[in-house]
Parts: structure tokens; C-alpha cells; sequence
């Protein structure tokens, strides 16, 4: 699969015994300690999976510091039993993990052209969780990009266990991804307004993508699917509005708007949610 952000999780915690209680006996320690260490192995290895997720790192990627931790709930959610997926279910997640990534990999190339702020602080706060938290869910599923999704049609990168910083950014294994990747670079290297609008762009994008995604996912009660969709979908909502921001200080009066509806897209959202 060739996609998109895992989770630094957050382990689970047990509470100290009061010097009250009975002490515990061996072989309850050693439970506890089997679950702690089970806990601290799942969100460690979270932050290494996923089919083509870029990051940041030696292969063209951003080098500034990475936000990696989950919200509890999307931790959970990926911890949680397995759903029953579709096969038009699973190939969301390949497809998901590579439109993230691209949005990732997009924003630091944006960042190195203009030193715009709002490319670097979504991408290394926001985008590498994403690409997590979809990896989070194609390792528990055991997807493979070569044997279970039927929307892979260019080579399969096969980074199941890639850690994210060790992916080839601008390198996807979806065609419809690769093409738009090079088109908004392509777009956003002619000027720091065209590269605000790339944004906006791929913010809309992803958020019509997810809204069909998330409606099949409640169809079929993937109810972890939702939930890490979900934490997607609100993510690029806060990135559309930080984008709009952005064209607006440089004179763009409408902001987001100002690119209409485009091949059928419409790029202008006022009802997204604000934070």
C-alpha cells in the first residue's frame, strides 16, 4: 500500500498499590509487567508501519522535530478488535495511507521552497500522526500492498514495516496519487499564494475523500475505521482553515475560496468546523 501516519502511543498506566493493600504475588507482577510491555510494543511499533507513508528523514523528507502521539481514543481504536472489512473497505485504507502521505510529503517540499509556516507545522504536527494512524490500522488488519489491495497499480513499495522516516517521499504506488502529488508540486513551486492554494486543495480533497470512506465504514460497523477516519477528516478541516488564513495575510481576500469549483470541486467551505 502505498500510504500515508504510527502512533507513538500511549501505553497504558496502572495505579501504585497503597501500602495498605495485600502485596502482590509474583505471579500477578508478572502479568502486569507482560502488559506494560505488550502495550509499549504495539505503540512503538505503531510508528513503523504502513504502505508507502513518507516522513521525515534521508528520502527527501522533512528533518524538523515530529509530533507522533495519538489521541487515546484513535490508540484505542486501533488496539481494539478487528472489524469485518469489505474489500472495497480495505482498499480505503491503502488509498488514504497514500493521499496523507502525499499531503505530508507536498507540505515539507512546500516548506523547503518558501519557509511558509503553516506547510512545516501541519505537516510535522498533524500529517505524520495521520500517517500513523492509518498505518496503526494496516498493521492490525496484516495488509500487504502486493496481496490485499486491488487498487495498487504501480509497484508495490511494500513498507508494511518501513519506518516512516525511511519511506521515498513524491513515491507512491496508487497512479491517481502519483499524478496529483506531481501535479501540486508542480502547481505550488511558482508561488508562495499558488502554494497556499495547493493546500486548500489537498485539504478539500481529502475531506470529500473521507466523508465517502467514513459513510462506508459506518455501513459496514468498522467502528475502528471511523474513528481514525474521523480524527482525519477533523484534521484537515483545521488545515483548510490554517491555509485560508494564510492567502488571506497575503491579500487573497477570499482565501480558499478564491479557487471556486474546479473539474466539478468545489474548493470554497465555509461550512467547515472551526476550532
Amino acid at each position: 500500500m502505498g500510504t500515508v501516519s504510527y502512533a507513538q502511543g500511549q501505553g497504558k498506566y496502572f495505579g501504585k498499590n497503597n501500602a495498605s493493600q495485600d502485596k502482590q504475588t509474583k505471579s500477578q507482577k508478572g502479568k502486569k509487567m507482560n502488559r506494560n510491555i505488550r502495550n509499549t510494543m504495539v505503540a512503538a511499533s505503531a510508528t513503523m508501519l504502513m504502505s508507502g507513508c513518507g516522513s521525515t528523514g534521508g528520502n527527501g523528507n522533512s528533518t524538523a522535530t515530529t509530533s507522533t502521539a495519538l489521541p487515546a481514543a484513535v490508540q484505542s481504536a486501533i488496539e481494539a478488535p478487528v472489524s469485518t472489512l469489505s474489500q472495497e473497505l480495505t482498499n480505503t485504507l491503502s488509498f488514504m495511507g497514500n493521499e496523507e502521505r502525499l499531503a505530508y510529503d507536498v507540505y515539507n517540499t512546500l516548506y523547503k521552497e518558501w519557509g511558509t509556516k503553516q506547510f512545516t507545522n501541519i505537516a510535522t504536527k498533524s500529517e505524520y500522526k495521520h500517517i500513523t494512524a492509518v498505518q496503526g490500522l494496516v498493521q492490525k488488519y496484516k495488509l500487504n500492498d502486493d496481496a490485499n489491495f486491488t487498487n495498487v497499480d504501480l509497484p508495490a513499495l511494500g513498507y508494511m514495516t518501513t519506518a516512516v522516516e525511511d519511506m521515498n517521499a513524491g513515491t507512491y504506488d496508487i497512479s491517481e496519487i502519483q499524478k496529483l502529488y506531481d501535479d501540486l508540486v508542480a502547481q505550488g513551486s511558482t508561488s508562495e499564494i499558488e502554494a497556499l492554494k495547493v493546500g486548500c486543495i489537498i485539504e478539500v480533497v481529502d475531506v470529500n475523500d473521507l466523508d465517502r470512506d467514513i459513510e462506508l465504514a459506518e455501513k459496514e460497523k468498522a467502528t475502528d475505521v471511523v474513528t481514525v477516519f474521523n480524527f482525519l477528516r477533523d484534521g484537515s478541516y483545521n488545515h483548510y482553515w490554517a491555509f485560508d488564513k494564510g492567502l488571506k495575510k497575503k491579500g487573497v481576500s477570499d482565501g480558499c475560496c478564491s479557487l471556486g469549483t474546479i473539474d466539478g470541486v468545489n474548493y470554497c467551505h465555509p461550512e467547515y468546523p472551526k476550532k
